[in-house]
């Protein structure tokens, strides 16, 4: 029969590792909630910048004779899109910071096993390339130049 120290060693190491498990489930949900940020941030870019150029089309072939309001439009949904991905970057690098600190101290009090890393998010990754398209996307509806016009 195991000793009761033997035994409470084993509990520990399992409640350590079921601790260190939830901070890789609270990670991949940081995760998710920022490519919820990026969905929406790409619907209201896309849209914007869909919208503003249809009706400059429109209006460079005359069919219509004033396009302003489409444009602007156009110009805020895309402006609304990339605030709010730079808002959903912020909070998550806050977040995944604090996360990083607790965990951290944590494994300093040897309350979880410092094993595994916090490598960079792909989520975050995407996060950035979609943030320069859209700068590029609304720098070219304003100043009609960049890759999109």
């Amino acid at each position: 029969m195991a000793s009761p120290d033997l035994k409470f060693d084993v509990n520990t190491d399992l409640a350590a590792r079921r601790t260190g498990m939830s901070f890789q489930r609270t990670r991949m949900s940081a995760d998710r909630t920022l490519m919820s940020v990026i969905r929406t941030s790409l619907s209201l870019i896309g849209f914007g910048f869909t919208i503003a150029q249809v009706f400059q089309k429109l209006r460079d072939q005359d069919i219509i004779t004033k396009a302003a309001a489409p444009r602007n439009f156009g110009l805020a949904l895309v402006g609304l899109g990339i605030v709010m991905l730079v808002i959903g970057i912020i909070y998550h690098l806050q977040f995944m910071m604090g996360l990083r600190h607790l965990r951290e101290s944590m494994r300093e009090e040897g309350l979880i096993h410092g094993e595994t890393i916090f490598p960079v998010s792909f989520t975050l990754v995407t996060a950035l390339v979609l943030l320069m398209i859209g700068v590029a996307a609304i720098m070219s509806m304003v100043f009609h130049v960049g890759p999109f016009e």
